[in-house]
């Protein structure tokens, strides 16, 4: 996992008006918050912050106003619907050895059994636990032959050293569903056609 340095400034304007103001500045309005302490208001670099979030669950090593430096990793990202910039970002305070709950993605290698059969992802990402400093960006799990009727529960995906599951042992991450018969939808357009 890739630690990004970025300089941010604590800001005492708040509302629209003032993020407003930030974003035009090219900046982008954010809250830092946990370990019980007081939310920390900052302006973040806006292409710096955009560059950062390409990476799944970054870690991100803030330089506020040059004194301090803090471990922090993105909860929440507000983007424009229709632009896609980013209007606002709520970031979790992190320490070096502390555990925290992430979602990796899960990604698949192989060819199902043959026969048409279908993959069915019942969860695109997977809740883990691990530490903040060795975020894992995803995981990858085999199905190679895998027929109709079978599934990968979360307890059959190998995990990096150190990530545990936050979700209990028997979910469904992946299911393999058996393809509709053409044939037999064809038949059924041709009966009621008849009808």
């Amino acid at each position: 996992m890739s630690e990004v340095k970025i300089a941010a400034e604590t800001r005492t304007e708040f509302g629209k008006g003032a993020a407003r103001r930030i974003r035009r500045d090219s900046k982008v309005p954010g809250v830092l918050y946990g370990h019980g302490s007081d939310p920390l208001h900052l302006t973040l670099p806006g292409h710096d912050l955009l560059l950062a979030l390409r990476t799944a669950n970054v870690l991100i090593s803030l330089d506020i106003d040059g004194k301090s430096n803090e471990l922090a990793i993105p909860k929440a990202v507000q983007r424009d619907p229709l632009k896609g910039y980013l209007e606002h970002v709520d970031l979790q305070l992190v320490k070096r050895g502390e555990k925290v709950t992430v979602e990796i993605y899960v990604h698949t290698e192989g060819e199902l059994a043959p026969g048409g059969n279908l993959l069915e992802h019942v969860l695109n990402s997977l809740p883990v636990e691990t530490e903040a400093t060795h975020i894992p960006e995803s995981v990858t799990v085999s199905v190679e032959g895998l027929g109709a009727g079978a599934s990968i529960l979360a307890k059959d995906i190998p995990l990096p050293a150190g990530t545990t599951l936050a979700v209990e042992e028997d979910t469904v991450v992946l299911q393999v569903l058996a393809a509709q018969a053409e044939e037999a939808s064809g038949e059924a357009e041709g009966e009621s056609a008849e009808a």
